[in-house]
């Protein structure tokens, strides 16, 4: 049994994915990528709030995933300093999952491009076929994504909010992207404990955010 949370985005994700396959799921509506992050409000209620529906205690948790990004610094912050809190007091291990990766596990293609708004401009960004990662992640704008998939026989499919911001350019550029109100640009809890039953496990203290550049904000 595992929890799973990811904060890459805007929006707060949390999920409780039973040894039964059950899933019990707190899933940001996708306007809610459009608001201001509440992380520090949000995301301790969302991980109440599935832990009571799925009617489970932290001590019948196998492990705690969470989505170590790339994504916006201050929500991989909270979102991972939760987690290992939460790991360190109920004696769990942690399961880094590339936030990248589940984004692109909600994508109805098999050529999947999650795209997530890594502001300046930029998008972070990863191409998955099937399970396989063929390239990224890295961060870059968008014709410099457009320019790296001229070399793919295939055109992806693209979600994420990055998609949403950028939909034009690459539209242009013939790459398929899901309407604005789809699922498929969430981030989901879901998908991240998904992935998490493949993954190894490894102590709190050691799992560390995926940000890909340096932050914005430099001290003086």
């Amino acid at each position: 049994m595992i929890l799973g949370l990811d904060t890459s985005t805007s929006a707060s994700a949390a999920c409780v994915l039973r040894a039964d396959g059950a899933a019990f799921e707190a899933a940001p509506e996708p306007q809610g990528l459009l608001a201001a992050p509440a992380h520090a409000q949000e995301l301790l209620p969302a991980i109440a709030g599935v832990m009571k529906e799925a009617q489970v205690t932290f001590d019948a948790l196998e492990a705690i995933a969470v989505g170590v990004g790339p994504g916006t610094f201050t929500g991989l912050r909270i979102g991972i300093a939760t987690a290992r809190a939460l790991a360190a007091a109920n004696d769990l291990p942690l399961r880094p999952v590339s936030s990248l990766a589940a984004l692109a596990a909600g994508i109805e293609s098999e050529l999947a491009l999650p795209l997530i708004d890594a502001k300046r401009g930029e998008l972070f960004a990863a191409l998955y076929e099937g399970r396989e990662l063929r390239w990224g992640p890295f961060v870059g704008a968008p014709d410099e994504i457009v320019r790296r998939l001229e070399a793919v026989d295939r055109r992806p499919r693209a979600a994420g909010d990055g998609s949403v911001r950028f939909r034009g350019v690459l539209e242009a550029a013939g790459i398929r992207v899901d309407p604005d109100e789809s699922r498929s640009h969430v981030v989901r809890g879901l998908h991240v404990c998904r992935l998490a039953q493949r993954l190894p496990d490894a102590p709190p203290e050691s799992v560390l955010p995926d940000y890909l550049r340096a932050p914005d904000a430099k001290p003086k």
